[in-house]
């Protein structure tokens, strides 16, 4: 008896220790140095929020828990390899932190990791000393982006990761006459959606790279086709890269009490009641981003509410990734269409901050309004179907290989015709409480069928295993 009461006051201490920290976290964003003034547009996937990946048999055998079993890392393979990666940046962005994501689980099967950022600032900034730090303190080397240590760490290598399409400048301007050596090992990572990356001053070296990895089928087949018609050459093999949600975020995101605390907190400091029905839009503020024609659709199903005479508990809207430091056009523009609509009270602008899961676990439904192509992948998306949450998406990009419409969200079109339609879906949902509610628990089943970070790792695990596979030819010949 005394045994399983240690247990449950361990699993109680945590699950506290977890709530606590994360309601300082949304205390403070606004205060946080840390992220005052990053960088937020990401090519792909704007992603603030900064996972702590766990690694795999990472303690040693005396602090093993007897007659718990050892997964094995499906990245295992990679014990005592050397990794070079290469971002163009380091910055709180998406493509970096996916990067670093992946040194992290390299480091926790016994990889050499290296790591090189090749547009770091002449003076060091509060993001970088933190991120650079970080990755350190987990045992990442980091590498100056020029000079001899810079060539020798990539011939050496047996795996080089390129990150996004303008990291490939970093190969003529370091490497030189050493790139054809390096290329045969070089897996490029692409997360890129708009047209000015299809340039040859980033991506002339592509064709002959040994795989490339994209994080969604239809990001995968603009590629292919953007740079046959416009640059004249041809992709390597590509692999098709779905994201994972991290143990960490499921482990929120499936505990109830922690949940029910968190949504109780936010909904408080917003001035949302428990019963009211809450709308999010997480993302950097930038016009790709569709926050705009989010707002205008908002305040139509206001419209709609009141022209139907319908019953409904107040709906609120959420917009999670400003930066009210800076004062930008765009944001300006945001704000003053709320007032000018005198919907103050029902809109609530929170600046960005590294942790979503305490507005995940306070929000009903999530919007995703990425315009244009859409985003690469969305990794906010499955983030909150892990919540059980239904997602209202834009039919483009990645969102589409994530959100089965009618099913787990409804999509509707990018650009002002999305306007009217989302306005319209926004009231179903509200309305149609059951629905949602079932949209929201099938999402979390597909989280848990294909969304999950072990997902991930074995998916990123064939691709790795595939292209020191091409290396390995390569050198026999």
């Amino acid at each position: 008896m005394a045994k399983h009461s240690s247990v449950a006051m361990a699993l109680f201490r945590k699950r506290w220790l977890i709530v606590v920290a994360l309601l300082v976290m949304v205390s403070v964003t606004t205060a946080i140095a840390f992220i005052v003034r990053a960088s937020l547009e990401s090519s792909c996937d704007c992603r603030l929020y900064m996972k702590n990946q766990k690694q795999y048999n990472s303690a040693p055998e005396s602090v093993k828990q007897i007659g718990v079993p050892v997964t094995q890392s499906p990245l295992s393979f990679m014990k005592s390899k050397l990794v070079l990666l290469v971002s163009h940046e380091l910055s709180l962005s998406g493509g970096p932190l996916l990067l670093m994501e992946l040194a992290f689980l390299l480091r926790g099967v016994g990889a050499e990791v290296c790591w090189i950022t090749n547009q770091r600032p002449s003076e060091t900034n509060n993001v970088v000393y933190s991120l650079e730090h970080k990755m350190l303190h987990r045992g990442v080397q980091v590498v100056s982006a020029k000079g001899q240590e810079a060539i020798d760490t990539a011939l050496k290598a047996d795996l080089v990761v390129l990150n996004t399409a303008v990291a490939g400048k970093w190969l003529d301007a370091v490497l030189k006459e050493h790139v054809p050596h390096v290329l045969p090992k070089v897996l490029w990572w692409i997360h890129e959606m708009r047209g000015h990356y299809f340039s040859l001053d980033y991506v002339k070296h592509l064709p002959y790279v040994a795989g490339a990895m994209i994080d969604s089928h239809v990001t995968a087949e603009y590629w292919k086709n953007r740079t046959q018609e416009r640059l004249r050459i041809k992709m390597p093999k590509t692999h098709v890269v779905h994201l994972g949600n991290s143990n960490e975020l499921m482990e929120i995101a499936e505990d109830s009490a922690a949940k029910r605390i968190l949504r109780e907190h936010v909904r408080e400091s917003l001035g949302v009641r428990n019963e009211d029905i809450l709308f999010a839009l997480i993302n950097s503020v930038t016009r790709g981003k569709g926050q705009d024609l989010f707002l205008r659709s908002f305040y139509e199903s206001l419209q709609i509410i009141q022209e139907r005479k319908l019953q409904l508990p107040s709906i609120h809207a959420v917009v999670v990734g400003s930066d009210m430091s800076s004062h930008s056009k765009f944001e300006m523009e945001l704000r003053n269409f709320v007032t000018s609509k005198k919907i103050q009270n029902y809109v609530h602008f929170v600046n960005k901050t590294l942790t979503v899961a305490p507005y995940l676990a306070a929000v009903d439904i999530l919007v995703q309004n990425s315009q244009a192509r859409g985003e690469c992948f969305g990794r906010i998306t499955i983030e909150a179907m892990a919540f059980q949450l239904p997602v209202l998406g834009t039919a483009a990009g990645g969102t589409q290989e994530i959100v089965t419409n009618g099913t787990t969200g409804l999509l509707h079109p990018v650009g002002k015709e999305g306007i009217m339609p989302l306005a319209k879906n926004i009231v179903k949902l509200a309305t149609q409480v059951e629905r949602r509610l079932t949209m929201g628990k099938k999402g979390h089943e597909k989280v848990k069928e294909t969304f999950l970070e072990r997902h991930m790792e074995k998916r990123i695990a064939d691709v790795l295993e595939d292209v020191l596979q091409h290396a390995k030819r390569h050198q026999m010949t």
